[in-house]
């Protein structure tokens, strides 16, 4: 033995020192990663399109104009007022022509071309001379006693106005009653033909008699029909428009 070497000590082996593998090394880890690329592609993909949809949503809300509408009921060949207008946002149509809030001005004073309904969005179609009742047709109020209509006329309900025979018009003192007709039995409607109608609008003041005010669009020809009945000779009966 070399002098200064070492004696092995008798019962001892040597070992190389081993170095401790780092976690998440080996090939595995690869093959993961490798993996996990097609998913990390497709949520990049969605948040692209949800950036898109946003920013298309962002746009189409934001393409409206200030526009004007109709504040209350506005009958055919009345005269717009201030109070029967009001501004509203809506979104730019290039097939409709709406009227803009800034042209309140030429719309006062001017008439209506056909009944107007709160809500509705004028466009210059509906501005200028009247063109109703159409032709062949007339506008008419009736006075109607409580009970000889349905609850709930509104505008536009189909009717059928059936005019009771043998009943005096409004003012007008009501006939003796012959052995035939007692007076109680004065007003029917028996055998005569109902007029088909069109509400165009309700007052529940009425007559200041009881009676509500009921305007109705009807054929000219049984306007002379209607014109000779009284309050206590009329009779409304809601329809479909089928049936009217």
């Amino acid at each position: 033995m070399a002098p200064g070497s070492v004696r092995p000590v008798a019962g001892m082996t040597t070992t190389q020192p081993t170095v401790p593998v780092r976690a998440g090394r080996g090939p595995w880890r690869a093959a993961r990663r490798r993996r996990r690329l097609p998913f990390v592609a497709l949520g990049g993909l969605l948040v692209v399109l949800c950036v898109l949809g946003y920013a298309y949503g962002a746009v189409r809300l934001g393409d409206r104009t200030q526009v004007l509408a109709v504040a209350r009921p506005v009958a055919a060949g009345q005269t717009f007022a201030a109070a029967d207008l009001r501004t509203v946002s809506a979104a730019r149509d290039a097939t409709v022509t709406l009227i803009a809030a800034s042209a309140t001005e030429r719309v006062i004073g001017r008439t209506a071309v056909v009944p107007l309904l709160p809500g509705t969005l004028l466009t210059s179609a509906l501005v200028g001379d009247a063109a109703f009742p159409p032709a062949g047709k007339v506008a008419a109020s009736v006075a109607v006693k409580p009970g000889r209509y349905p609850k709930g006329l509104v505008t536009g309900t189909h009717v059928l106005v059936y005019v009771a025979s043998g009943t005096p018009a409004a003012n007008q003192p009501a006939p003796a009653a012959t052995n035939q007709q007692s007076a109680g039995s004065s007003v029917t409607t028996a055998g005569s033909r109902p007029i088909p109608a069109v509400v165009l609008g309700v007052d529940l003041a009425g007559d200041g008699q009881g009676a509500t005010v009921v305007s109705l669009l009807l054929d000219a020809s049984d306007a002379g029909r209607l014109a000779g009945a009284g309050s206590e000779g009329v009779v409304l009966v809601q329809t479909s428009p089928e049936g009217s």
